[in-house]
């Protein structure tokens, strides 16, 4: 059965963005949403017909260009020659998720009916996101004031026919997708192009992007943290309610309730200790990663409120008869929150690889480097040396990219906020807390084996179970990248541990 998504004036949630993108939603427009467009359409028209006024990017210039009046017959030139123009991307591709978010994103916002686009550019939009076809969209462009303008650029070029897609497997230009299609370019009306690229839509798709991702690794980080205490024979008494409820942050009281439940039934943890404490990167979990969460919460609801608005300027406003050129395309609302998420999730890396550390030590009984024969065997000596070297990648991306600006336009756009910049970071540090998660994760599940026949708890036995399935137990040494490699596939493609398994 064909799963359908309706743009509308509901509230997104970041978890319906999730859905839509992960399982194969169809987009169509509610009928709410289509007389909105149509009215703010018409009255756009009729705004221009009657104003003696300038109207800034629908009758005059862009940038510091506003200044410049345009005729009447110049109107639909003066957008595709703004898009052309804006199309400066370099660098890297945006992967295709967030391309897909953006889509998605840039239609919801339109929908509002505050843009003054056409109907049928809005519904092109959705035959590109429903058919499948990914506009190819580059990194590195965008300064984060105007909303994103290179990106967005790049997005909507095939719109005209213009720029490159990737469609059913294979790369191709905008004229030729609309060939195939059978589609006729979109005659851009005043004031489109404008509304197409201003916009905070691709910053919003990677903070989207890598927030799903991070509410994902942020559990995963609980449930590898306790498989590692476990596995070093660590205390338990950290994460009793008694010592979180005098300190109580919700994050640190959740991470500690959580840390508990999958080490419930565990013989390992239940046994007398000869040490009275663990180190930090043990017994600071619940602070560390509680404040994760905290951060996460934070996050969210920021981007909650970006994915609900209408970015784009000037702003149309009918029912006030405005058009009003302000700043509702500046970065800033989620340039400092991005910036505040890869802190924190370069911090949930920076402590997995102190454990890893640990773990390898040779000390609490496991043997140097994870290997019951070291010297012939360098054993996991060398996971360690990646997780490090990941996370001090991790910690240089770690200077916001919201503290700087750099004047563009002519000084016009004189502040910006480097909100893609911040999300490109982001994009990279996610991805690596991944990769140090499944390494701490490879080196756990074997430093376990050498307290057998001792059991972890049920929970943590049936992931560790799972993860024999992919990635086996090393006796002597093996080439390891396939399975640091595998070990992050089971991150990406495996439920987190019910804290009730049956065995």
């Amino acid at each position: 059965m064909e799963k359908i998504h309706e743009i509308s004036a509901e509230h997104l949630s970041l978890e319906r963005v999730a859905e839509i993108i992960y399982h194969n939603y169809q987009l169509r427009l509610s009928e709410d949403a289509r007389q909105r467009i149509v009215r703010c359409r018409k009255y756009l028209d009729e705004k221009i017909a009657r104003s003696e006024v300038p109207i800034y990017g629908v009758t005059t210039g862009f940038g510091s260009l506003c200044n410049i009046s345009i005729s009447k017959h110049q109107l639909s030139q003066l957008q595709i020659n703004l898009m052309m123009s804006h199309a400066c991307g370099c660098g890297d591709r945006v992967p295709r998720d967030i391309v897909r978010i953006m889509l998605l994103l840039k239609i919801q916002s339109l929908s509002y009916g505050y843009s003054g686009c056409q109907l049928v550019t809005v519904e092109r939009l959705i035959d590109f996101f429903n058919a499948g076809v990914c506009p190819i969209v580059y990194m590195q462009g965008s300064v984060g004031a105007s909303g994103d303008l290179v990106p967005l650029a790049h997005l909507c070029l095939p719109l005209v026919g213009l720029g490159e897609v990737e469609f059913e497997g294979r790369q191709m230009s905008g004229a030729e997708l609309l060939q195939l299609k059978h589609w006729e370019p979109i005659a851009l009306a005043s004031k489109e192009g404008l509304a197409l690229l201003n916009g905070t839509q691709n910053m919003a798709a990677f903070g989207c992007w890598a927030l799903i991702k991070a509410k994902q690794l942020s559990q995963w980080a609980d449930c590898i943290a306790a498989l590692s205490l476990d596995a070093y024979d660590g205390r338990i008494e950290a994460f009793y309610h008694a010592v979180h409820a005098v300190r109580p942050h919700k994050g640190q009281l959740d991470t500690a309730a959580r840390i508990s439940q999958l080490l419930a039934g565990s013989q390992i943890i239940e046994k007398s200790k000869t040490h009275v404490q663990d180190p930090y990167s043990f017994r600071c979990i619940p602070q560390v990663h509680g404040t994760v969460k905290d951060t996460l919460q934070y996050v969210e609801h920021v981007l909650d409120t970006e994915i609900n608005a209408a970015t784009d300027n000037p702003t149309v406003c009918p029912d006030d008869d405005l058009v009003i050129s302000a700043g509702n395309f500046h970065g800033e609302p989620i340039a400092l929150p991005m910036d505040f998420l890869t802190l924190a999730m370069s911090e949930l890396a920076n402590i997995s690889e102190r454990r890893t550390y640990k773990l390898v030590s040779g000390t609490r009984g496991l043997p140097s480097f994870l290997v019951a024969n070291p010297g012939v065997n360098s054993g996991f000596m060398i996971t360690q040396y990646t997780a490090a070297s990941i996370v001090s990648q991790s910690k240089g991306l770690c200077m916001p990219a919201s503290a700087d600006s750099i004047p563009t336009s002519q000084g016009q756009e004189d502040h910006v906020s480097m909100g893609a910049n911040a999300g490109t970071k982001l994009y990279t540090v996610v991805n690596n807390t991944e990769r140090v998660l499944a390494i701490e994760l490879f080196n756990a599940a074997q430093a376990l084996e050498f307290r057998r026949p001792e059991q972890t708890s049920p929970a943590l036995e049936h992931l560790v179970a799972n993860y024999r399935q992919v990635v086996p137990f090393i006796s002597d040494d093996v080439v390891m990248y396939p399975y640091i490699a595998k070990s992050v596939e089971f991150l990406q493609t495996q439920t987190l541990p019910d804290t009730n398994p049956t065995l």
